[in-house]
């Protein structure tokens, strides 16, 4: 028998998920901000459309795999907002590497 709870129940379930989704964004975005800082020594762009397209692809492939409530289309609008805060933090970490004086 499928056990059955209630809203808080099921809210506190969802504030922990939440909790872990916040923590692994934001390893996500530090390994960002890293390959950003390589990109930067190797005088690479921080936007490489083709790495976006093919992460996109994946998370889509992905969400059709996993068959959940999220469609494919939906999953990859999250990711478009999460590649681009990414490209944001690897923005601003290059400019604080160029301009050290940023942020003082």
């Amino acid at each position: 028998m499928a056990e059955v709870l209630t809203i808080e129940e099921l809210r506190s379930r969802i504030d922990g998920i939440d909790e872990q989704l916040v923590r692994l964004l934001n390893v996500r975005v530090a390994c960002a901000v890293e390959v950003g800082r390589l990109k930067h020594e190797a005088g690479l762009p921080v936007y490489q459309p083709d790495r976006e397209a093919q992460v996109l692809a994946r998370v889509r492939r992905s969400a059709t795999a996993l068959a959940g409530p999220l469609t494919a289309e939906a999953v990859a609008r999250i990711f478009e907002r999460v590649i681009d805060e990414a490209r944001r933090a690897e923005r601003a970490a290059s400019e604080q590497r160029d301009n050290p004086r940023i942020g003082e």
